[in-house]
Formats: structure tokens, C-alpha cells, sequence
């Protein structure tokens, strides 16, 4: 990626059922990155927000669509929009909720973050971060603030990373370090993934950069989030946890 060329970003959208967010979701975008592209990662949304991207993609060039056939989960989404940018050369790939909670205009800092630091700092991500120095929610219940932070804080505590919001879904990678990563070993399906991608990314020895933002609640359309992502989550940090710690102390052993 040249220090005197715009990077060529592709900001990853999966949809379910997001017929009435996606248009408004990318218009804005698109108002803050203009040479941004979009894919939408559509698993079979019945409401017809697939047709719809279809419709948007037709008439504009930036717009893309990738069809899956049913509910495959928040994480194999991803890993297909890795794929797809990784074959078409993009040099930063985005992960962007379509639900409008997280803020579009915070995106050229968070590329910034990545394109713009020192080479020697190696920074491979750049997380849009609700619980670090400056960032917020808005209209949240206090019982999901503190489910939160206490899912991020005991995160940290069993993986060991420095990272205040581990689970945040706003993200810009560099594509040479998800080129880097075993892909097809990559099975978490809810929000872990995103702990999964993080420490991913701390295992390749690069640098996760946190630019605050304000992340504001869905306001059209259904959440989501349920009690066996939560638990996927848990049991998941848990186990990857104890692994490194076993780890370490074989390899304290062996020397």
C-alpha cells in the first residue's frame, strides 16, 4: 500500500433481515468515504434487503453483494468478506454493523489510526472503541453497559489483552494481516468472533489501536443478540484462556 495513494477500502456489512437500514447505512458512508466500497454479506434475509442491494449495486459501482444461503452466522459473514476483498486487492478491509449503531464519521480516524502510524509501531487495527478514554453509548439499559464491560473486562483478564472493548464490531484491519491469518480455522459464529480476530491479531505481534466512539442503539429492526451468543462467548474465552495458560507453563518446562 503506497504512502501517496488513498488505500482501497472495503467496508463489510452482513444482513438479516436490514431492508430498512442498509440504504440509509450506506448513503452515509458514503457522505464520509467517498471511494469507500461496500459489500453486503446477505444471509437470505426474508424481507428482501438481498433484492435491495441487488437494486443499489446495479446503479452504483461501489455497492457489492454476496448471497448465502441462510443463517450463517455473524462470523462466517465476515471470513466470506475477508475472502472476497482479500481476491479483489483491497488494503483495508472494515467491519460495520448495518443496524446504524456505529457512527460512519468516525471512520477516517480509524483509518487514519492504521494507514497513518508509524511503520515501526506495526499497527494492524484499528478498533471503534465505546469503552476506551472518550467513548460512549447512547440509550442503552444498564444491565446491557454492564454485560459490556464486565464480558470485555473478563476477556482481558483470561486472554491477557490490552484492549478495553475486545468485543467492539466497528473495526479497519490492514488486509496483509488477514492474509496472514488461518482463516478456515476461524468457527466462532456470535460476538466472539470479534475476540477471536483480536487475539488473532495479538498472536501476529502487531499493534490494536482504540479510537473512541459514541455507539448509539438500533432504531429500526431487531437486535440480534441472544442468551447463546453471550454464552458462546463466555465459554469460549474461557477455554482459550486456560489453553494459553497451559501453554506458557509447558513451555516455562521446557527450558
Amino acid at each position: 500500500m503506497s504512502n501517496h495513494q488513498a488505500p482501497r477500502t472495503l467496508v463489510i456489512v452482513p444482513t438479516y433481515d436490514e431492508a430498512e437500514n442498509i440504504g440509509p447505512i450506506t448513503a452515509g458512508l458514503h457522505r464520509v468515504l467517498p471511494e469507500a466500497h461496500v459489500l453486503v454479506v446477505d444471509d437470505g434475509s426474508p424481507d428482501g434487503t438481498g433484492d435491495l442491494v441487488e437494486a443499489m449495486a446495479a446503479e452504483d459501482p461501489r455497492v457489492h453483494l454476496f448471497r448465502r444461503r441462510g443463517k450463517g452466522g455473524l462470523g462466517s459473514a465476515y471470513v466470506a468478506g475477508f475472502r472476497w476483498g482479500l481476491e479483489r486487492g483491497y488494503d483495508l478491509l472494515v467491519e460495520m454493523d448495518a443496524d446504524g449503531s456505529h457512527p460512519a464519521d468516525r471512520l477516517p480516524a480509524m483509518i487514519d489510526a492504521v494507514v497513518g502510524a508509524d511503520p515501526a509501531d506495526d499497527v494492524l487495527l484499528a478498533i471503534g472503541s465505546r469503552w476506551t478514554t472518550g467513548g460512549a453509548v447512547v440509550d442503552w439499559p444498564r444491565h446491557r453497559e454492564v454485560l459490556s464491560r464486565g464480558g470485555n473486562a473478563y476477556a482481558r483478564f483470561m486472554l491477557g489483552l490490552d484492549v478495553h472493548d475486545v468485543t467492539a464490531g466497528f473495526r479497519v484491519y490492514r488486509a496483509d494481516a488477514i492474509a496472514r491469518m488461518a482463516l478456515d480455522t476461524i468457527d466462532s459464529k456470535g460476538y466472539c468472533f470479534q475476540i477471536d480476530m483480536t487475539l488473532r491479531v495479538h498472536d501476529l505481534g502487531g499493534a490494536v489501536v482504540e479510537v473512541p466512539i459514541t455507539f448509539r442503539d438500533r432504531e429500526r429492526g431487531e437486535s440480534k443478540m441472544s442468551r447463546g451468543i453471550v454464552a458462546e462467548a463466555m465459554l469460549r474465552v474461557t477455554q482459550w484462556g486456560i489453553a494459553r495458560r497451559v501453554r506458557r507453563l509447558l513451555g516455562r518446562g521446557r527450558s
